[in-house]
């Protein structure tokens, strides 16, 4: 088994204190501003740190599934860095190298489900609506693991996000598409939300979050988590 060890207090980011008053424009000011504020040095090793689990975590799934007689993730959705978010790219790279099928989402249509597009370090791409490199080609691809923008966390893997509901519809309707999928919110944890934060009805939860101090609640090891048709997690302790 790999043991990752947590130093919630080694961190930059300190966790933000919720009052009734608060609301989710508040929450989102907040922490952008908290994210902000990390020092450059501290984005870079926590980068590096959330890159290095994510590559260990898809290789102990992938081996897991196949020991287990169960199909491997094979394709996964991830994300072209916005300012002052965790940047994953040498880590797409890395597993494209490595046989991984990786796909970034397209905004077709304002409002709606994203759809996710094939991705490779010679993929041509664009800015799409919000200013986000897109992949320009492709056939659209439904992922095994999502890996979801995150602003916001609670410990339970609820997320809060920038605002659009572009992810909550993306997840909903993969789920009704019959898909199993994983979830895992990438965040830094200074967007720690207190245990008494309320989600918003339409709020999709995540299986797990990975912040540079560790994955909360755990890291999920077996495709199909609750944002698809199955749920078997294992904890890696």
């Amino acid at each position: 088994m790999f043991a990752f060890i947590v130093h919630p207090h080694h961190s930059h980011c300190m966790t933000t204190q919720n009052t009734p008053e608060d609301t989710a424009v508040q929450h989102r000011t907040r922490l952008r501003k908290l994210r902000a504020e990390m020092p450059e040095d501290q984005r870079s090793r926590g980068g590096l740190l959330m890159r290095a689990r994510l590559f260990t975590w898809l290789n102990v799934a992938r081996d897991e599934a196949a020991r287990a007689g169960r199909p491997a993730p094979a394709t996964v959705a991830a994300f072209w860095p916005m300012a002052d978010e965790p940047d994953l790219r040498p880590l797409l790279s890395q597993w494209v190298e490595n046989g991984v099928a990786v796909a970034l989402p397209v905004v077709r249509e304002r409002n709606a489900p994203l759809a996710f597009l094939p991705w490779t370090p010679d993929a041509e791409l664009r800015a799409g609506p919000y200013g986000i490199q897109e992949p320009v080609a492709g056939a659209e691809v439904l992922p095994d693991v999502v890996l979801v923008p995150t602003l916001g966390y609670t410990e339970q893997g609820d997320r809060l996000g920038y605002g659009g509901g572009y992810y909550d519809r993306t997840l909903a309707a993969l789920r009704q598409r019959g898909h199993p999928f994983i979830t895992i919110g990438i965040a830094w944890s200074c967007g720690e939300l207190d245990a008494d934060y309320a989600p918003a009805a339409h709020d999709f939860p995540l299986d797990a979050v990975l912040t540079q101090d560790g994955w909360v609640p755990h890291a999920p090891l077996e495709q199909g988590g609750a944002g698809g048709t199955t749920l078997h997690t294992y904890r890696m302790n």
